[in-house]
């Protein structure tokens, strides 16, 4: 087996809605900055209910668990009230992490 067969087999989906003060306090860049440190594939977006965010990021479990506490904690300006996750497997089909308008 190929080791990017082999790397593929462990990697998973995250998907998360983030809720509280999420909107125009720069939590989007953060997510952004937390998973292009971490190697992840994936976006971000506002949703329109004006209160929250989704994230939807691939990559390795261990890397996506601490994009997860960082969803939990947000930068300075924000406040998270919510955070509701699921996981299942990588898709593969995103080659890097964006901000989606």
């Amino acid at each position: 087996m190929s080791e990017e067969r082999e790397d593929s087999l462990h990697k998973q989906r995250l998907n998360a809605i983030v809720s509280g003060r999420v909107q125009g306090v720069g939590f989007r860049y953060f997510v952004l900055q937390q998973a292009v440190r971490l190697g992840l594939t994936g976006w971000v977006r506002n949703l329109d209910d004006g209160i929250s965010v989704e994230v939807l990021a691939e990559g390795g479990t261990a890397d996506l668990q601490e994009l997860l506490v960082a969803l939990h904690e947000g930068p300075n300006a924000s406040y998270v009230r919510d955070v509701k996750s699921h996981f299942w497997p990588a898709s593969g089909e995103f080659h890097e992490f964006d901000i989606r308008f």
